[in-house]
């Protein structure tokens, strides 16, 4: 397909670029998208160190997100992933093995095996646990009068509730921050550092096998610690789940466990902070939330709306389209904009307006269709759990200083968020 094809679309308009995202979602370019150009062609150049690739449709209308998201087989995960960044072909057979970059029905069997363990009952056991988590965390804090949420409270909250449901011993949850931070903000320099190149010269993906070998060795060994001692957690249940009576393959639990720490920690991690910020330049929205704490699940719900924890998902077209009236070529990528869906005028009445309250509330941060989120039960009561204890204690919270945003055009990441607060004592249970 040449240029000509693609069409002129809106000129000049990036929503490619992680840098623009260090310095707020490009919301205005969203909209002018959504108004002149809903399926986009967007260059894909190079950026901090990383090669150019060869472009993608970028889709931000609500309704065409959607249909992307409900139509594997027009539009796959498993073609070329579900990163916008191509992988190296040598790695892609193994990301296949991911459930997320899967399309049914092979994808089936894996989804059955992860509702099978990952259930919402299992899930709340851990209640207790979560309101520990929150508690203690909250306390660290409470009577300094001012915090960095992300780093001294948010960051390590969803690391001890992924831990605590995997069964990951004490001693190793620091490795989980680290795992996240090499794969999700490899683009970032605060996380990512210096790209790291092989012996060609060419960047390695940190979500190439080759550097994802001491996550996957850890997995296995945690895996047949549980086989050999079975426990109440998560990791025994995968280690030992059986569908149509086959366990997970050795490549299939790598990449679950890989899904499980990366994508369970950063949702939450990357959701906290940002629904927080969300409050605090909404005043009048916050103070209703605290005279009216019932409000809480569609305030989360609307939390979600306004930073949803991923920005965007790539698929990749597996036959010749037409998405809002542009014609897709096979194996043209598309990347759906999660962050612009869910500020479509077409979906939602008076979207730049941040309502607790809304209802009905169509939000895709969890996705849609056969890879909406797994975690999304366990996702909410982390949120519900840390802004009960969080909010109320701490109710005159407000800005300390601009927050500090992840470079990256894939997570909404919050690294720094200062705010103040009057001190309270910590409280007395533990």
């Amino acid at each position: 397909m040449t240029s000509e094809d693609r069409g002129a679309g809106a000129a000049g308009v990036d929503v490619f670029d992680p840098n623009l995202y260090a310095r707020g979602v490009p919301h205005d370019a969203y909209r002018r998208l959504r108004d002149e150009d809903p399926v986009h062609w967007q260059e894909e150049y190079e950026v901090g160190g990383w090669p150019a690739g060869p472009g993608f449709w970028a889709v931000t209308r609500h309704a065409d997100v959607v249909r992307v998201l409900r139509g594997p087989d027009e539009y796959s995960s498993w073609i070329g992933a579900t990163q916008i960044r191509d992988p190296d072909p040598a790695d892609l057979p193994f990301i296949r093995r991911m459930m997320l970059n899967l399309d049914p029905p092979e994808h089936g069997r894996l989804r059955r095996i992860a509702a099978k363990v990952f259930t919402p009952r299992r899930v709340e056991r851990f209640a207790a646990d979560v309101e520990r988590h929150a508690r203690l965390l909250v306390d660290g804090i409470a009577e300094r009068g001012e915090c960095d949420l992300p780093a001294d409270v948010t960051d390590e909250y969803p690391i001890q509730n992924l831990a605590d449901l995997l069964g990951i011993p004490e001693q190793d949850r620091g490795r989980i921050l680290g795992w996240t931070n090499r794969v999700i903000g490899y683009q970032d320099p605060d996380h990512g550092g210096d790209v790291p190149r092989g012996p060609d010269g060419a960047p390695v993906n940190p979500r190439s096998p080759a550097m994802l070998a001491d996550m996957f060795e850890y997995a296995h060994t945690l895996a047949a610690a549980r086989r050999r001692d079975p426990a109440d957690d998560l990791m025994t249940a995968l280690a030992t789940a059986e569908v149509d009576g086959r366990r997970l393959t050795d490549p299939e639990l790598s990449m679950f466990f890989f899904l499980l720490v990366i994508a369970g920690n950063d949702t939450v991690r990357s959701g906290l902070p940002g629904g927080v910020m969300a409050l605090l330049d909404h005043p009048d929205q916050h103070r209703r939330l605290l005279d009216h704490p019932e409000l809480l699940d569609s305030a989360i719900d609307e939390m979600l709306r306004w930073h949803p924890p991923v920005l965007s998902f790539r698929r990749t077209a597996a036959r010749d389209t037409v998405l809002a009236g542009r014609p897709i070529a096979t194996g043209d990528k598309v990347v759906v904009f999660h962050a612009s869906a869910n500020r479509d005028e077409r979906r939602f009445p008076d979207p730049e307006r941040f309502d607790i309250a809304r209802r009905p509330n169509d939000h895709v941060a969890f996705g849609d269709g056969p890879h909406v989120c797994l975690g999304a039960h366990f996702a909410r009561l982390q949120l519900r759990i840390f802004y009960r204890e969080f909010l109320w204690r701490l109710p005159d919270l407000e800005p300390a200083g601009p927050p500090a945003r992840l470079v990256s055009n894939f997570i909404a990441g919050i690294k720094h968020l200062p705010v103040r607060y009057t001190p309270v004592p910590r409280s007395d249970v533990r």
